[in-house]
């Protein structure tokens, strides 16, 4: 079964080597594009953050030629692929005809990643993806989920699907080997009802709005992630300002710094062990001179330089 194929467009991650034999990768972190997730109905079968894979590449790829150049951000020489064991596995395969198995592909190469001991640097898609790639770390658990989003993403059901981009982070929360869910970022009104933040919260999860960070800093969310837990992030465009990240489809005002996302996924890196990451909604038609596209790059950019330096 093809699970991968070439990234469209030829470009890889930083310029990374390709590995699509899954079975066979050897590195320690691997970019998988997924873009395609569980859609509400046909319109979402290859929605507009289905090309953000694409564009993440594209913005990256110049990256790749800068290795050894000073990065005031790592205050270090930017990294080459090959120093850090980066590779780009390529996107996971999609069709049409077979939505469900388009999902599964997704979970499975995550595993296959995960087994090879890489850490999974998914590029969706849609906010249906998370989920998808928390079960296929099974067996990295117990984790920490920490969700960067405007959204609390705790829908039981959305018309009878309870896959969609509206429930992940219940999805996640049912998951035997996920401890606790930090919820990052929340502000304005979404499709979460009352019903849905009470459920989080007696499931033991956190919520760390917007408003918190802005006044108390990202280590209100730190906070609560013990050290040394293993932590999956689950990123939402729309987590960050529009201002940061415009190019995604529900923009409001008032969300995280660049900093403040930066802090925390170095934060966490030096805390914990970053167990997989996985970008969702950044819809790169709405992007305003692939801004968005190059926060995402330099996210993890400043999270692999953090892991290097840890060793």
């Amino acid at each position: 079964m093809t699970i991968t194929v070439p990234p469209e467009g030829g470009l890889n991650f930083l310029a990374a080597p390709s590995a699509l034999d899954l079975q066979a990768l050897s590195a320690r972190f691997a970019v998988l594009g997924a873009p395609w997730g569980v859609p509400y109905g046909m319109r979402g079968i290859a929605g507009g953050n289905s090309d953000a894979p694409r564009a993440v590449r594209a913005r990256s790829h110049r990256h790749g030629h800068f290795a050894g150049h000073h990065d005031f951000d790592l205050d270090a020489p930017l990294f080459s692929a090959a120093e850090a064991g980066l590779v780009d596995c390529g996107d996971v395969a999609g069709d049409h005809r077979d939505l469900r198995a388009n999902g599964r592909r997704v979970t499975e190469a995550v595993r296959l990643i995960a087994s090879r001991n890489a850490v999974p640097i998914v590029i969706g898609g849609d906010d249906s993806v998370p989920a998808l790639v928390a079960a296929g770390l099974e067996a990295q658990g117990p984790l920490h989920v920490v969700q960067v989003d405007a959204h609390l993403d705790f829908r039981d059901e959305v018309d009878g699907e309870r896959h969609g981009y509206s429930s992940p982070m219940r999805r996640v929360s049912e998951m035997a080997w996920v401890e606790r869910i930090i919820h990052v970022g929340q502000r304005g009104i979404g499709s979460a009802r009352p019903q849905d933040v009470a459920d989080s919260l007696a499931a033991g999860n956190r919520i760390v709005t917007a408003r918190q960070v802005a006044r108390d800093g990202i280590a209100a969310a730190l906070a609560h992630v013990p050290d040394g837990a293993k932590v999956f992030i689950s990123f939402d465009c729309d987590g960050l300002d529009p201002s940061v990240m415009p190019g995604t489809g529900s923009p409001l005002p008032g969300g995280l710094g660049f900093y403040d996302a930066v802090d925390l996924f170095t934060g966490l890196a030096r805390r914990g062990v970053i167990a997989g990451v996985a970008f969702a909604e950044h819809n790169p038609a709405l992007d305003v001179n692939a801004i968005t596209s190059l926060g995402i790059v330099r996210l993890i950019v400043n999270m692999i330089g953090t892991i290097l330096r840890r060793g």
